[in-house]
């Protein structure tokens, strides 16, 4: 990532190396920090190490990112004792990430601050470090790069630059992010048609073809014509090798047919997202969208069909980031998984529309009756385990369908941790709507759900979709739209 990001674009033709004092939020974000400004030269006041030392201690991610850049700037001070002064050269502790210098705050540093800002303050401290070092290299630029909003407009206020730290954002805008499907041109087959091969494999029609489409496309994403209504062209990209790709069709599950645990797909992209939730050969599959789009049903469905009917995996594991909306209500009584139920009221809605009765009075339901429909609950509900994110690290799951849900609020850090806990034969689902972050310093652009959907997107076992289209009610729909 460019570190020039950080800066103004007036500032970027500047040839001056810049200054970059860093608030401790920035450390606690992300420990690495250090090594993201490339050639520029980074100042931590000594308010910012004070504070690294008060937020030490507990086992929050908080907490362990301040004892990680605690023992870096150990390592990095450690080999340069002499010429702290002078700045301590990052080339060989960033392994020649960064060549910028790092300096430690040595003398007392007091800028004059309005009396209206008490010195007592941390964050005060630290905006009078940098007025005084903006009045000390007075040619150069000196700038607060914070994650506070309201530290940054103090600084603003005072004349001081700021900026937010940017290194951690996978996108800018989200609106570039990845959706996982592509609208081909009414002119497709007429620009890609030349020289086409076609063949059959496993009940789908393959199609290599070459165009000038073929070098932006990306291995398992989606493609669609719609020229025709009644019978649209909808196809995956299975394979593409410089300027050839190979398409192939897709199962149709909006076909009672081909109906998952009953449940068909009711818009294009719910038969894309299922299609990549039955492939055998994907192993991380990423959904996004709002609330209603059928992320947690078409997934439950799924991992139902292959756990209990298909037996590809032995049982279904599901966890969340436990953030609430509102006041937390304390602690919770009983086991990990009785803790765990609060949280998981999606997943007893979704399971009862699953294990619905039959339409017809008089039926005894879809599987024999009351007697029957509680027997395949209790069935279902001994095949699920819900877990908490906070005994995961070191766990190894084989054969198991795990679901994250809620997604977006992991940090990209959180993912890695989630997702490397694959053994052989498991599949991942990341379910998530980026518009609805509850974690504070959390960002559309700098969520772990983002960071995934962008890391593995062209990885030929892993795929993604985006669900536009709510399908829970006509007021969930129009309530999404106005409020």
């Amino acid at each position: 990532m460019n570190a020039k990001r950080h800066t103004k674009s007036s500032d970027r033709n500047n040839s001056a190396t810049k200054l970059f004092v860093l608030d401790t939020n920035v450390l606690m974000h992300d420990p690495t920090s250090l090594f993201r400004f490339e050639e520029h030269d980074i100042f931590i006041p000594m308010k910012t190490l004070e504070e690294l030392d008060d937020n030490k201690k507990g086992m929050s991610e908080v907490a362990r990112n301040a004892r990680q850049a605690s023992r870096m700037l150990d390592e990095i001070v450690s080999g340069g004792e002499d010429g702290i002064a002078a700045g301590i050269d990052l080339l060989k502790p960033s392994h020649e990430l960064a060549s910028g210098r790092l300096f430690l705050q040595t003398e007392a540093m007091n800028g004059t601050l309005p009396d209206s800002l008490p010195t007592s303050r941390a964050d005060n401290q630290i905006l009078a470090v940098v007025m005084f070092l903006q009045g000390k290299f007075a040619k150069r630029p000196v700038i607060l790069v914070s994650k506070d909003i309201n530290m940054r407009i103090k600084a603003r206020a005072l004349g001081l630059a700021a900026q937010d730290y940017f290194n951690d954002k996978v996108l800018e805008d989200t609106d570039l992010l990845y959706t996982g499907s592509l609208a081909l041109p009414a002119d497709f087959w007429e620009t890609h048609g030349q020289n086409m091969k076609s063949w059959k494999q496993d009940n789908k029609t393959l199609y290599q073809i070459q165009g000038p489409l073929v070098p932006s496309l990306l291995v398992n994403q989606f493609v669609y014509l719609d020229a025709d209504k009644e019978r649209p062209f909808l196809a995956n990209v299975r394979a593409r090798d410089g300027k050839t790709a190979v398409l192939s069709t897709l199962v149709d599950y909006s076909h009672h047919k081909n109906a998952v645990w009953g449940i068909t797909a009711r818009n294009r992209e719910q038969n894309f997202a299922l299609n990549l939730l039955m492939d055998p050969d994907i192993d991380f599959v990423t959904l996004l969208g709002q609330a209603g789009t059928g992320k947690t049903l078409l997934t439950l469905a799924a991992s139902l069909t292959q756990t209990l009917e298909t037996k590809r995996f032995s049982e279904i594991i599901i966890t969340r980031v436990t953030v609430p909306v509102g006041e937390d209500i304390g602690f919770l009584p009983g086991t990990e998984e009785e803790k765990m139920t609060p949280w998981m009221g999606a997943l007893e809605d979704n399971l009862d529309v699953l294990n619905k009765p039959a339409d017809e009075p008089g039926q005894g339901g879809a599987y024999g009756g009351d007697w029957g429909r509680a027997a395949t609950m209790d069935l279902i509900r001994s095949r699920i385990k819900v877990k908490s994110l906070n005994f995961m690290r070191g766990r190894t799951f084989i054969n198991k369908f795990l679901i994250i849900d809620e997604a977006q609020n992991l940090t990209p850090k959180q993912m890695k941790t989630l997702i490397t806990r694959a053994g052989p034969g498991t599949k991942v689902v990341c379910l998530g709507n980026i518009s609805q972050i509850d974690t504070p310093y959390l960002t559309e652009g700098s969520s772990g759900l983002t960071y995934v959907v962008d890391r593995f997107k062209d990885w030929p076992h892993s795929g993604h979709i985006t669900l536009q289209r709510g399908e829970r009610s006509r007021l969930a729909d129009h309530a999404g739209e106005v409020l």
